[in-house]
């Protein structure tokens, strides 16, 4: 029944694809961040839907003038810059076939960050993006909070077998930087029981945080709320606040959650963090002799016997900052840091540039929301290896695709903005495009 109705989802939007880019662009996002065809049971399962869906995006694409230039900004720049050296490193890699393999995976995610930089281009389609994007994750979010309040948080919340975020860790993360997401979007809202819907998916998703029983969660938590009530205007109300919601989630958790917490001030003594600290060394030890880094696909006994510590304890990276030290160098790490940081410094211009025009306030949001997401990957992906996962490059693709729009002033060639169920149909992507064009020209 699953492989029924997710068909019936897939093809007719693969059909529109064909004349609407932007919804498959859409239908993307939505496949590759909340791997629905991991829920089904049947041939959907495993079938190849977003290369299905791509090749209907480049053929619309092909057939349709309404796409723009890629490069928006100083991140698409470090982001070309990361992905040519990615090729590079490929090229010399230790184990060419496994990291061509990878390389492809990681090429295919990058590619269509491009292509919806180039479609995503109204305050509408932003926003329906921005939607799909965060609801797609929120969707683990809550299941995962019902479960952990369900079962008293003595058992951890998983993702969609399969996918990037399968792993209880990886999903904690992910669901944590959805939640600053989440309060943007709440921030459009304006119906009040919209909001407490709102305010209630949030709450559940970081009660799945927790009952991930992830360590890394909990510090991303923490560094995000930080950052939150240093930028609240009212610094004891919000404190208060944090406190007395935190205390309430942190009294719900069992006794084999507070035991595994506390393994952070003993981790010398914590296989797993002994582990990560051992790849950690490799990672650095193996960049400080290779300039282009060991290529994917290095976490194996054959390098762990030449340039770690321990070679007999062999695991994956499980940070996003030695991952990319120890397969790209360096070089690729530096290149990885400096795309992030130029979309902090993006992010934060539309802080402080959105709220100038009534019209571009939300943009204002958007910047300070990411911003904090920003944080809560940079500290939670600091003990996973997610350097390649596609959910962090959404948010980027948002980011410069709003700065843009608030530069060229975007809300002088649009129409007023509809309620979401009419956005969410095909005759109002047409009508934002002719209305557009016809502003366009009276503008010219």
């Amino acid at each position: 029944m699953r492989d029924l109705l997710l068909l019936m989802i897939i093809a007719p939007g693969c059909l529109m694809a064909l004349r609407f880019p932007f919804v498959g662009a859409m239908l993307w996002l939505w496949i590759s961040t909340m791997n629905p065809h991991r829920l089904t049971y049947g041939f959907m399962n495993e079938a190849p839907l977003a290369q299905i869906i791509a090749l209907c995006i480049l053929v619309g694409m092909l057939t349709n003038s309404e796409k723009r230039s890629p490069w928006l900004g100083a991140p698409m720049t470090w982001f070309a810059l990361l992905i040519a050296w990615m090729c590079l490193t490929t090229a010399t890699a230790f184990f060419p076939e496994s990291s061509y393999e990878q390389l492809t995976k990681v090429l295919k995610i990058d590619l269509m960050i491009f292509v919806t930089v180039m479609l995503v281009r109204t305050r509408r389609e932003m926003m329906v993006f921005a939607w799909i994007m965060a609801l797609s994750v929120a969707y683990y979010g809550v299941k995962g909070g019902i479960f952990t309040l369900a079962s008293g948080g003595g058992s951890r919340v998983y993702g969609p077998s399969g996918s990037y975020i399968q792993e209880n860790n990886a999903l904690a993360v992910a669901v944590i930087m959805t939640v600053p997401m989440l309060r943007f979007l709440q921030l459009t809202l304006s119906k009040t029981w919209q909001k407490h819907a709102m305010t209630g998916a949030m709450l559940l998703c970081g009660v799945s945080a927790l009952g991930s029983h992830s360590r890394g969660a909990l510090l991303a938590i923490c560094a995000m709320l930080s950052v939150m009530w240093f930028r609240s205007r009212n610094k004891f109300g919000m404190g208060i606040l944090l406190v007395a919601v935190g205390a309430a989630a942190l009294a719900f958790m069992p006794e084999n959650w507070w035991t595994r917490m506390g393994t952070l001030q003993t981790y010398e003594a914590d296989q797993s963090a002994t582990g990560r600290l051992n790849a950690w060394h490799l990672a650095f030890n193996l960049a400080k002799d290779n300039l282009l880094g060991g290529g994917f696909s290095i976490w194996n006994k054959y390098v762990y016997s030449m340039y770690a510590p321990d070679p007999n304890f062999v695991v994956s990276a499980h940070s996003i900052y030695f991952h990319m030290m120890g397969e790209h160098g360096f070089i690729g790490l530096a290149l990885y840091l400096g795309f992030w940081v130029s979309t902090w410094i993006a992010a934060e211009w539309l802080r402080k540039n959105g709220p100038k025009h009534p019209q571009s306030e939300w943009c204002g949001h958007l910047g300070a929301m990411v911003q904090v997401s920003l944080i809560g990957f940079a500290v939670g992906g600091a003990f996973l290896s997610l350097a390649y996962y596609d959910l962090p490059y959404n948010v980027m693709a948002l980011t410069v695709m709003a700065q843009v729009w608030v530069r060229a002033r975007g809300w002088e060639l649009e129409g007023p903005m509809l309620p979401l169920r009419k956005v969410l149909g095909i005759p109002v992507f047409v009508g934002d495009r002719l209305l557009t064009q016809r502003n366009s020209t009276a503008v010219s």
